[in-house]
C-alpha cells in the first residue's frame, strides 16, 4: 500500500516538474503570437553583470508620467496604460494602481520616485539577452548609435497582452541587433 502512494506521488511530482514550465513558455509565446506589438525609444546604457550572462540593459525615453497624487510611493507596483503615438511608439496615457475600466493595454511596473507631480517608474523589460559572442559588440553598437543623433532609431519591440510583456528585439535602424551587429563592423 505504501508503494503505490509512494509512486502516485512520484508521478505528481513530475508532472508538476513539466507542468510549471511549459506553462511559463506557453504563457510567453502567447503574448508574442496574440499580443500587442509597441515600440519603446530607448537611452544610452553601460552594463556590466558577470553572474547573470550576456545582455544589454536598456533605459526607456518613457519612464515617468505627470500626476497630482502624492499617494504613489517608491516600490508601488503601478499599471502604466499605453497607446500608440504617430511614429508607432508607446506612449504612457495614464496610471494606476488598481485596473482601470476599459480595454487598454498596460504594463506593469515599478515606482521610483514621486517629486514635483511627476511619477517616475522602471518597466520590466530592461534586460535583453543575446548570444555570448554578439553581446559585446552588440552592447558597443547600441551604445554608439544611442550617443549619435540616430537616437529615434533605436526602440525595444515589446509585445504586450493583459498586462504580460515580452521583450522580443531591440531594433537599430530597422535592423535586429543581432543581423545589425553582423552586417556592421563596430569600433
Amino acid at each position: 500500500m505504501k508503494t503505490i502512494h509512494f509512486f502516485i506521488g512520484f508521478l505528481v511530482l513530475v508532472f508538476v516538474q513539466f507542468f510549471v514550465p511549459i506553462q511559463m513558455i506557453w504563457k510567453q509565446e502567447n503574448v508574442l503570437v496574440s499580443g500587442e506589438a509597441y515600440k519603446f525609444k530607448t537611452r544610452p546604457i553601460d552594463p556590466t553583470d558577470p553572474f547573470r550572462g550576456k545582455y544589454i540593459t536598456l533605459h526607456y525615453e518613457m519612464n515617468s508620467f505627470i500626476k497630482n497624487d502624492t499617494s504613489y510611493a517608491y516600490g508601488d507596483k503601478i499599471r502604466v496604460y499605453i497607446k500608440k503615438d504617430s511614429n508607432g511608439f508607446a506612449m504612457p496615457v495614464a496610471i494606476s494602481k488598481k485596473p482601470l475600466d476599459g480595454a487598454q493595454d498596460f504594463v506593469m511596473a515599478k515606482v521610483t520616485g514621486n517629486y514635483n507631480k511627476e511619477i517616475s517608474f522602471d518597466l520590466p523589460f530592461n534586460r535583453f539577452y543575446m548570444e555570448e559572442t554578439k553581446a559585446y559588440d552588440a552592447e558597443k553598437a547600441y551604445r554608439k548609435i544611442n550617443r549619435d543623433s540616430l537616437k529615434e532609431n533605436v526602440y525595444a519591440e515589446v509585445y504586450i497582452k493583459d498586462g504580460v510583456s515580452v521583450l522580443k528585439n531591440v531594433i537599430i535602424d530597422e535592423i535586429p541587433i543581432q543581423e545589425y551587429v553582423e552586417q556592421y563592423n563596430i569600433d
